[in-house]
């Protein structure tokens, strides 16, 4: 039986990227992880959520496992809606939608707003998992660089006239992480939000604002560009992977109510009663502002560890912003292939991500790679970055 054969074209086009993950590489056992984008594993709130399982079981039985779930599913939308209107996004519950995690939410709006003709534009680098995403749907992708102030708006602009002028399709949307970007951990500015909501209105094209990490900041936490969305422009996707557990796969998506009922005719069922209504009375029971303040303490001192080890151990011609929230440093070492170092780098016993693995193109990324300091201890930071620094030290050395 020829099993390709019964794949429609879209699907057979799909499947000739590279598989999801791909960029995941096997670690060794005992491996410092620079490369996990992942919560500190001390910061998972495990007991927490026990207790809530259990006060949830004792009180509503067998009603969360079934398919409805329990009625804290719709406690759960109001909760989110509380901290989306704290940051300044103001939502009715027809405006929004909970999702498996964001990577779902920004599956779903792919799936209703590409096909093969359409064209999004997204910054260059981006998240990985978005790119597989969009992939899957379109191979019309256009990258707009970013600098230490994220996405440069100017140049979106510049791109716009262009395809314009050419009669070229304009891009259906635009996916951004503005606030501590990943892989960048940059941030864009207030100035540049406002101009590509403008742009967003001139050129007819909607905003994908990824917001994972935007309660993340060090200091206070930048406005997302919803708040500033007046015409309905902006579809933001937030998650609790970041700061409650990435397991429990809650997201959400908030945008116009016309777009959210399309998205739950997509959706359909495809949701986890358990692990919303969990979610629920979690929150219920804890002091969320507290615990925000301790994960920005906990990973503010983690960066701080990170980047006072890059300035020791690395040589001075390597460069990297410095992130004011987030999960990640970007770093760039001129003239080596980091996908190269990187089986040597798993041989001394520390990991990381080659920057290929964020561009359109490649080669674009040649010479960046991420690392991450959410998950490692301060210990293994310093020491990781040692290791990894000794390794460029002797690539450096070998090239003069």
């Amino acid at each position: 039986m020829n099993v390709e054969s019964f794949f429609p074209e879209n699907i057979k086009a799909a499947l000739k990227n590279d598989p999801p993950g791909a960029w995941m590489s096997d670690l060794p056992d005992g491996c410092i992880r620079l490369s996990s984008g992942y919560p500190d594993p001390a910061l998972v709130p495990a007991e927490e959520l026990k207790v809530a399982v259990a006060g949830l079981l004792d009180e509503e039985q067998d009603l969360p496992l079934h398919y409805i779930g329990s009625p804290r599913i719709v406690r759960l939308k109001q909760q989110i809606q509380k901290r989306l209107e704290d940051r300044g996004i103001r939502v009715l519950e027809e405006q929004l939608l909970i999702t498996s995690g964001a990577c779902q939410g920004i599956d779903l709006i792919a799936r209703i707003l590409l096909d093969d003709k359409a064209v999004v534009a997204v910054e260059s680098p981006t998240y990985m998992e978005a790119l597989e995403i969009f992939q899957n749907y379109t191979k019309q992708i256009i990258s707009i660089p970013i600098d230490e102030n994220g996405l440069q708006t100017y140049l979106l602009k510049e791109m716009l006239d262009e395809r314009k002028r050419k009669g070229l399709t304009l891009p259906r949307f635009l996916y951004t992480i503005p606030t501590f970007q990943n892989p960048t951990g940059t941030t864009m500015t207030t100035e540049r939000r406002k101009h590509l909501l403008e742009l967003s209105i001139e050129f007819d094209f909607l905003i994908l604002e990824d917001d994972a990490y935007g309660e993340l900041a060090f200091d206070e936490n930048p406005v997302p560009i919803k708040s500033f969305d007046t015409l309905g422009r902006v579809l933001h996707v937030g998650s609790l992977s970041k700061v409650v557990a990435p397991g429990m796969r809650i997201g959400w998506i908030a945008g116009e109510s016309e777009f959210i009922k399309a998205l739950e005719w997509f959706k359909k069922d495809l949701d986890h009663p358990f692990a919303q209504s969990t979610m629920a009375v979690y929150l219920e029971n804890t002091d969320f502002e507290k615990r925000i303040d301790l994960l920005k303490n906990v990973y503010r001192a983690k960066c701080t560890a990170l980047i006072h080890s890059l300035e020791q151990f690395l040589p001075e011609s390597v460069s990297w912003y410095v992130p004011d929230g987030g999960y990640f440093v970007w770093v760039r070492i001129p003239g080596m292939d980091t996908s190269q170092l990187l089986s040597q780098a798993l041989a001394e016993g520390v990991s990381y991500v080659p920057g290929k693995y964020f561009f359109l193109d490649e080669k674009d990324g040649t010479e960046f790679l991420r690392l991450s300091f959410s998950y490692a201890n301060e210990e293994e930071i310093i020491e990781g970055t040692r290791r990894l620094g000794q390794l460029i030290a002797s690539f450096f050395h070998e090239m003069s």
